[in-house]
């Protein structure tokens, strides 16, 4: 009888297959990517909490409730009429960069579509309901201006005014629900005035049920103290 040949030893050879395989499907994934679809409020946070910019709370990375459903604003760009609130974005990002630097202002999405958040502090005196006009007019005009421009031309609009849990002078308001909605309805009037169409906004007034953070510090009551301008994703109308 012959001599039993041994089996030979296992080689590496299929290694250079899988990784040309590996490499085919990066390319692939690479082509497919539309760097013009990316949510550039969360791209610019992302890379500010990478670079430990102290500037990067401006922008807010939170989930909508309804994330899950895929009703925010991070799914729309993939219809038509998501890419021009997506480019809204954008627009956004650009223009109100020195009110997110000095933390006038945070740009954020979530459910409701994109939020503009204008912080009370610097737009109101503690406890009132008028504008501080002649430090944010400018301010005031650009969101005016923002809100009108044809991409945004089928959107609506909500302005939503919140509190923190402090109790305002009863003789000016009765409570914060009030004060709430007087802000809200204020930041309304000074917009229409500047060019915002009227019939495309509601109001709502919050108090100090839909806080951001606890009540218990100075530094929370002050996030809580808020007027959000909400560019409204269509399931919101």
């Amino acid at each position: 009888m012959g001599k039993k040949r041994e089996p030979k030893a296992a080689t590496s050879g299929w290694l250079n297959t899988y990784a040309d395989m590996i490499t085919l499907c990066m390319c692939f994934f690479v082509m497919l990517y539309d760097p013009s679809e990316a949510d550039v409020t969360q791209i610019q946070a992302m890379t500010a909490a990478i670079s430990n910019d102290a500037t990067g709370g401006g922008q807010s990375l939170a989930a909508g409730r309804l994330s899950d459903l895929g009703n925010n604003v991070n799914s729309l760009p993939a219809t038509e009429k998501g890419k021009s609130l997506g480019n809204a974005v954008k627009k956004a990002v650009s223009l109100f960069a020195p009110d997110v630097k000095s933390n006038r202002i945070t740009i954020s999405s979530d459910e409701r579509g994109l939020v503009i958040t204008l912080a009370s502090d610097a737009f109101f005196r503690p406890g009132s309901a008028e504008l501080n006009i002649e430090e944010t007019r400018e301010t005031l005009l650009r969101l005016g201006q923002f809100l009108s421009q044809k991409e945004l031309g089928t959107r609506r609009f909500r302005i939503e005014g919140h509190t923190d849990s402090e109790a305002p002078d009863p003789s000016l308001w009765p409570s914060n629900w009030e004060l709430s909605s007087a802000r809200a309805v204020n930041v309304l009037h000074y917009l229409t005035d500047f060019g915002a169409d009227e019939q495309r906004f509601s109001v709502a007034g919050y108090a100090d049920t839909r806080p951001f953070y606890s009540n218990d510090t100075a530094e929370g009551r002050a996030y809580n103290r808020r007027v959000d301008v909400i560019i409204l994703d269509e399931g919101h109308f």
